[in-house]
């Protein structure tokens, strides 16, 4: 029996800036829904809370980008965020925000306590201020050249050229991102945490007390601890943000790193009041799901901030996961190279199970893990089609077909049909085992073994043979497999819970609790089923195609921003310019030269002759493409022989920033033999 009376499971506050990503729900929320879902199906109490960041400086700067206010731009993001997590089904029972009135009253509360108890040393230190604006800088509103790369729009925190980071003072010649002005050093007064007082109490709580943590979380902690803890900031000078609550601290707000976590208790106050019994209790166990990147927050700074307060439990575990990559290239919000939830939800409407199940089978559990649009399409087509799918489509139609979709009775049984049974069994103890542990690809996979056991059973006693000579023992098969089918329905639902509610109604059963699966009597014989459809459909290979492309495109842009234009070359005189003659001409002729890849050859209509030109144009054009299309010559340029082919000319095309070469015409028709100038 487990020593705790009930589980607050928390997930990381997506930041209010943008919208959701794969990448944020595989390392977060679709293995926190999986295990939140898993406990109530047990009937255990559990509290599952979320909600949005919404403080800090990527939010003022793009505020001030776009004209907006700050709150004006986490209302945006907050209200898709949270539409995005309700219609893929991840289920909150809270999803709270931090900008809300609960939040800023409870954070003021939980520092003024520290700040009452002494637990904060105050320290001035010199930061950059910006004289025009009266206000001191950020790390982000400050950029200059990198003293590493020489890279000249690198920020205060870090050159995104480079990766180095940095500290605003190492920048040369920085200015401000308001005023585009040097700012000055000015003094200013700041409250700190003091981590390097905590750590002995951190070497006996974590690197002594939970060996059991995921090695990659236990591992970064140890490093974390080993290097030696700094005092860290908590406190800023900005607008944006929840004041610091004392009397001496105008224009000061509290860093949004202290902010953020304690959204997770303010989150549980708007969901109930009788809330510390989640926060406060020791029968509580409190678990973070998080991605890496939050590793040291969740598992360092957090439980100094709560041990520091005194009265608030601390974490149990921090499963936190490795990062998604995305067909090979890591997931970027600013490259746009991600596949975001809302606009997966458009364009593949009611799928958010197929999404849900291909990140869980490629979960970045132990190391960083790729997700790519054809992996995405055999795992439905191969999987959720053809192993599940399947399955439950075949003892459904044998139903129909057969007994009017009446279950059978089951009769006599076989030593095969009781070990199928006894099966389920068994496959229940390991999904639990995987649960248990936070193992949830292997989880997702102990629990399509039942479908493939019903699939096997099937293949084995081949109902529609047995059905001519053996009609009683059809009724027996096919009872079994609607006993495997309705405990599907348990062991599918915290992976795929909207196809667990659709296989549930083709059954006519009620939702079903955990402590059910295995048993070998879920469904009654004389129930009548309803009628079926196809639980999963086939992902066409144009489906897949569209999203490739979309990706495509999106590396082509970051390719082309990224892009510098080559250097001007050595000046030429204006008579060296005057004595190229370029013409507009119509090709009215063109075929591929033979045993070439590259090369057109071309009849042009030059409007003061017709002539031949060889252009290294045929990977980028037709010849049916190019007859008829007027393009600009370069017609005093000296014959030269290219494959046999002597070319009179050279028409103008431009170099894309992916090496293509486009075309240069005249925007409008013009006559053949007009000089360009």
């Amino acid at each position: 029996m487990s020593k705790y009376k009930r589980t607050l499971i928390t997930s990381a506050l997506p930041y209010a800036n943008g919208p959701v990503h794969i990448g944020h729900l595989a390392g977060v929320y679709v293995p926190a829904d999986i295990y939140a879902r898993y406990l109530r199906l047990k009937g255990e109490e559990v509290v599952f809370v979320g909600g949005s960041d919404e403080h800090g400086v990527p939010i003022t700067l793009k505020a001030k980008n776009e004209g907006v206010t700050p709150q004006d731009v986490v209302d945006k993001y907050h209200a898709m965020i949270k539409d995005s997590f309700s219609r893929l089904g991840i289920s909150f029972d809270v999803y709270s925000r931090t900008s809300a009135p609960i939040h800023y009253e409870t954070a003021s509360e939980f520092f003024r306590k520290l700040y009452d108890n002494g637990k904060f040393t105050e320290k001035t230190t010199e930061q950059y201020f910006d004289e025009e604006n009266q206000q001191f800088l950020a790390d982000r509103y400050i950029v200059g050249t990198c003293p590493k790369c020489g890279f000249e729009k690198a920020y205060g925190d870090q050159c995104e050229s480079c990766g180095t980071s940095l500290s605003p003072t190492e920048l040369i010649s920085p200015r401000s991102m308001l005023s585009g002005n040097t700012p000055v050093l000015k003094e200013t007064r700041h409250w700190y945490l003091p981590l390097d007082q905590y750590e002995p109490w951190l070497k006996e709580w974590i690197l002594e007390g939970h060996t059991e943590w995921k090695p990659n979380v236990y591992g970064q902690c140890k490093s974390w601890i080993d290097s030696g803890l700094l005092p860290r900031a908590v406190t800023r000078d900005l607008e944006w943000g929840v004041p610091v609550p004392v009397e001496d601290a105008p224009g000061k707000v509290l860093y949004v790193w202290f902010d953020a976590p304690i959204g997770y208790i303010s989150a549980t106050r708007e969901l109930t009041p009788d809330w510390e019994k989640y926060w406060k209790d020791p029968e509580t166990r409190l678990l973070h799901f998080i991605g890496k990147d939050n590793i040291v927050f969740h598992c360092i700074i957090f439980p100094v901030m709560l041990k520091a307060e005194g009265s608030y439990i601390l974490p149990e575990n921090v499963p936190a996961n490795e990062f998604l990559n995305l067909e090979g290239d890591k997931i970027s919000t600013s490259r746009n190279w991600a596949v975001w939830l809302h606009e997966y939800l458009e364009e593949f409407p009611g799928k958010q199970d197929v999404l849900k199940y291909a990140l869980t089978a490629n979960a970045p559990e132990t190391k960083d893990n790729d997700f790519t649009w054809k992996d995405f399409q055999a795992r439905n087509n191969n999987e959720l089609v053809a192993i599940l799918g399947n399955f439950v489509n075949r003892a459904m139609v044998l139903t129909e077909k057969y007994f009017s979709g009446i279950v059978p009775e089951r009769g006599k049984t076989t030593t095969y049909d009781e070990e199928t049974l006894n099966a389920v069994a068994q496959i229940r103890n390991e999904i639990e085992k995987s649960l248990d542990n936070f193992r949830f690809r292997e989880a997702q996979k102990n629990a399509m073994d039942l479908a493939r056991l019903g699939n096997k059973y099937l293949a084995d006693e081949e109902p529609w043979k047995v059905i001519k000579t053996d009609p009683e023992r059809v009724r027996t098969i096919l009872n079994v497999c609607l006993q495997v089918t309705a405990n599907l329905t348990i062991a599918m639902e915290p992976f795929l819970p909207f196809s667990m509610d659709k296989l549930r109604h083709f059954l006519n059963l009620e939702k079903l609790e955990w402590q059910m699966l295995g048993e070998k009597n879920l469904i009654r014989a004389g129930a009548k089923l309803n009628p079926s459809q196809l639980l999963f459909e086939k992902i066409e290979d144009k489906e897949i195609e569209k999203q490739v492309r979309k990706l495509l495109d999106t590396k082509k842009a970051n390719e082309m921003a990224a892009s510098t234009a080559a250097p001007a070359k050595d000046y030429i005189t204006f008579d060296q310019f005057g004595a190229m003659d370029i013409r507009t001409g119509t090709v009215i002729e063109a075929e591929k030269v033979a045993k070439t890849k590259k090369l057109l050859r071309l009849k042009i209509d030059t409007g003061i002759d017709k002539r031949t030109v060889v252009s290294g144009i045929a990977e980028y054009y037709t010849p049916e493409e190019m007859v008829g299309r007027q393009v600009c010559i370069l017609v005093n340029l000296e014959p030269k022989p290219l494959k046999g082919i002597e070319s009179h000319g050279m028409i103008l095309c431009a170099q894309d920033a992916d090496g293509r070469l486009v075309l240069v015409s005249p925007a409008d028709l013009v006559r053949n033999g007009s000089e360009v100038k």
